[in-house]
């Protein structure tokens, strides 16, 4: 199934979206995550069912605004090393985290994760953009942010 038709079923009957994106902006394709929810609040779009949050290398910061929300849906975009070609996107399974290479954050996304879940009954997941440089460096690789412009045309397609 491609990540196109995985999102589109993930996001089928959502009524309230928050998209988390994490990462270091310091270090190249590690940032993309804060990379596309700039993106995205620079498209301007006026949905009070949407809620894009730059949580950048502390997500667990923004467990009460996400509780808050009460969102139906929640997608976490990170970089992760999955032994993928650089720029490759796909979705994670949560039970997946603990192969996949996600260290540049103070509390580990799986964790954070179950934290969010507990006493909630939205749904998450996780969409990891494999890396080709976490050196220092203030924005993606070319090949990770034409990735993530991808994304966010897919999923502007989908919520909009």
């Amino acid at each position: 199934m491609s990540f196109e038709v995985q999102l589109k079923d993930f996001l089928n009957d959502f009524e309230k979206l928050i998209v988390l994106g994490v990462g270091n902006e310091l270090k190249s394709d590690d940032g993309v995550g804060p990379f596309i929810i700039k993106k995205l609040i620079d498209e301007n779009i006026k949905n009070d069912n949407l809620l894009f949050i730059n949580a950048e290398t502390v997500p667990e910061n923004f467990t009460g605004k996400i509780r808050k929300e009460n969102p139906t849906h929640v997608i976490i975009v990170d970089a992760c090393l999955m032994g993928l070609m650089p720029g490759e996107i796909k979705i994670v399974n949560k039970d997946d985290f603990v192969n996949i290479g996600i260290s540049t954050h103070s509390m580990s996304l799986s964790y954070f994760v179950k934290y969010l879940e507990k006493g909630t009954d939205f749904k998450v997941i996780f969409i990891g953009i494999e890396p080709e440089t976490m050196d220092w460096g203030e924005k993606p690789t070319r090949k990770v942010e034409k990735t993530a412009y991808e994304f966010i045309e897919i999923l502007k397609e989908i919520i909009l």
